[in-house]
């Protein structure tokens, strides 16, 4: 595959690979900034980022983030779809013209390894010493001349976290030429006894760890103080969901009230007033209050990935984890799970053996994902009181903490049950590499919040407000008879369909109109929400229901059909997206069959227990 040089142009395809870990991404989002664009690699689900770096001289790049690895002896889909692109073997991917390998500088012992294979590609490239920062602060010396003599090709120091830290690279990419090809180690070299030469010639390492990174670990992995502190961490963030979001969430209420009474005394009588009132106003005003809240979560679950604590609590929780049939490589996508299952139930390809996989696969739809905290901050708002418990803890924030923790547990259980009903129970060793502590970057996490705001927004403006649009049309027609005695909702297709459903439901306490919720929700969880308020608007309340919604469901609800719902959205498998994924990820209808067989009896049963136990206590 050796090229000859060739000269750089507006076409120049950039590949970033490292291993995880390695701050790659920060320096691809430090690179092309918001000049980036997500999706999924063809008939795969691994993620593909792609992004555009208009260097200095005005030449623009195309930058290809490739998914982290540890080898091109690929164990997992991420590093088989990096190890195809790079080999020139993956479909519609053309082989990159430059690659920017990126390696820790901290911690070369195990990054070189994989320079050197990359190496024998034969195709122009750079290697970006990142993290050189925290390198120069442990008393790392690096002879970067050296080393790049030994390699044989350009070595390049950088800091993607800081301003600045990545313009040395910038000026390298912008030259006129590519680099010559590297001279790759014959096929038959040992690849470690090469690493440990380059080290001896050009690394001088005062310790092997840093002493900081050794004095937190003490703490952080201790397995008492470790496991106490994860879960104080947990506990913290629960709190601050509720606590940090209510002022924002005042001011979106605010401003959704004004602006739907102004349209609203606007317009004269009429279906487009109805539609802009009951279904607009009152579907995505339902919807849009909770993103302060599901903000604040990412914010938390951002800065613990970006400062390297998550692979500890993966370690902390590998006992725990394994008891109940998954490996500690499963808490990070779980953990992801937290935001949204779809995710999570993707990032299980960095687990090697299968059966802990599938398990992990089977469980993750039990994690609270962000589309039930606006069902969870709805119900608990309008049905438990706002008191502070010893003086100190907000009572909402610990409801919905012991919602998340009904999840968390209920996804070890059934783990469990699935690790003694399955033959193979031999045990797993857990390897993983634990990163060395650092700041979050700023930057990193505003555009990782940035993201998933508009991920949001967009489902708002997109399938959210399809599915109301939609769900105002069946609450609308046929319209209601002249000597109707109820309000018009209760004639429309979707009141029939509510009170079709509703004997089904009545048992665990649901009336006809949450069954008509539930059905928009099976598109998405917090459709419900929006759902709720559509069909109240439309069933005679006043023009504040998209604000309102809480008081009015209080009024109308008792205790016991609050609480019964709140267990059902612990278990319910109603999110055909994950469904679909789960699908895909394990190509078996089989699977896909169980895991929405046994979360739906789990749903209808823990609603069934909760609504009768709650209604013999009231």
């Amino acid at each position: 595959m050796n090229a000859p040089a060739a000269p750089i142009n507006a076409a120049l395809r950039i590949a970033l690979v490292g291993n995880p870990n390695c701050g790659k991404t920060a320096l691809f989002n430090q690179l092309t900034g918001s000049r980036q664009k997500v999706a999924n690699y063809a008939g795969a689900t691994v993620e593909r980022k792609e992004g555009r770096l208009l260097a200095p001289s005005g030449r623009a790049l195309q930058l290809l983030d490739l998914p982290g690895a540890y080898s091109f002896d690929a164990t997992s889909p991420d590093e088989a779809i990096t190890r195809d692109i790079c080999h020139g073997r993956y479909p519609g991917e053309a082989v990159p013209d430059l690659i920017v390998c990126v390696a820790d500088a901290t911690n070369l012992r195990l990054h070189l390894r994989f320079v050197l294979e990359v190496q024998r590609l034969g195709i122009p490239m750079v290697l970006a010493l990142n993290m050189m920062d925290a390198a120069r602060k442990r008393g790392i010396a690096i002879d970067v001349d050296g080393l790049q003599r030994r390699l044989g090709l350009p070595v390049i120091g950088t800091v993607a976290v800081h301003r600045g830290g990545t313009d040395a690279l910038v000026a390298a990419l912008d030259r006129q030429a590519l680099p010559p090809p590297p001279v790759a180690l014959p096929e038959s070299a040992d690849l470690h006894a090469a690493v440990r030469d380059i080290l001896a010639a050009t690394v001088t390492m005062p310790t092997r760890t840093g002493r900081i990174d050794d004095a937190l670990d003490r703490i952080a992995l201790h397995p008492l103080f470790g496991l106490a502190i994860l879960a104080v961490l947990m506990f913290l963030i629960f709190q601050a969901v509720f606590s940090w979001a209510a002022p924002l969430q005042d001011g979106i209420e605010t401003g959704v009230a004004a602006l739907g009474a102004w349209v609203s005394g606007a317009l004269p009588d009429g279906v487009l007033r109805s539609l802009l009132r009951d279904g607009v106003f009152a579907g995505l005003g339902s919807v849009l209050v909770f993103l302060p809240q599901i903000l604040i979560l990412f914010l938390f679950i951002l800065v613990l990935e970006e400062s390297g604590y998550l692979p500890r609590a993966a370690f902390l929780l590998d006992r725990l984890m394994f008891k109940a049939g998954l490996t500690g490589r499963a808490f990070i996508p779980l953990l992801s799970s937290f935001a949204c299952a779809i995710p999570g139930i993707m990032a299980t390809r960095s687990i090697q053996d299968p059966r802990d996989r599938l398990t992990t696969i089977l469980v993750a739809p039990l994690m609270t994902c962000s589309a039930r905290l606006p069902v969870y901050t709805l119900l608990i708002a309008a049905f438990i009181p706002q008191r502070a418990v010893w003086g100190v803890f907000n009572l909402q924030g610990l409801v919905l903490f012991g919602l998340y923790f009904a999840g968390v547990g209920s996804a070890l259980l059934v783990a469990s049950v699935m690790k003694r009903l399955r033959r193979d129970q031999s045990e797993h060793a857990l390897l993983m590499e634990l990163p060395s502590y650092r700041l979050p970057s700023p930057r990193d996490v505003f555009i990782g919040l940035k993201e998933r705001a508009v991920i949001f927004l967009k489902r708002v403006g997109g399938i959210i407000l399809t599915l109301i649009v939609l769900l105002w049309v069946l609450a609308s027609f046929p319209a209601p008879p002249p000597d109707a005695a109820l309000p018009a909702i209760d004639y429309s297709l979707a009141g029939r369909i509510g009170h079709f459903m509703q004997p089904l439901f009545a048992p665990i306490g649901f009336n006809w109109q949450i069954c008509i919720a539930l059905i928009p929700g099976l598109a998405a969880r917090e459709v419900a929400v929006s759902a709720l308020g559509t069909v109240y608007a439309m069933s005679g309340s006043d023009d504040t229901v998209a604000t309102q919604l809480g008081p009015v469901i209080a009024q109308q609800w008792p205790m016991a059909t609050a609480l019964a719902l709140l267990a059902w959205y612990v278990f319910a498998p109603q999110c055909l997206s994950t469904l679909a994924i789960i699908r895909r990820e394990t190509n078996s209808w089989k699977t896909v069959a169980i895991a929405a067989g046994y979360l739906f009896a789990l749903a209808y049963a823990a609603s069934f227990l909760t609504f009768r136990i709650a209604s013999a206590l009231s």
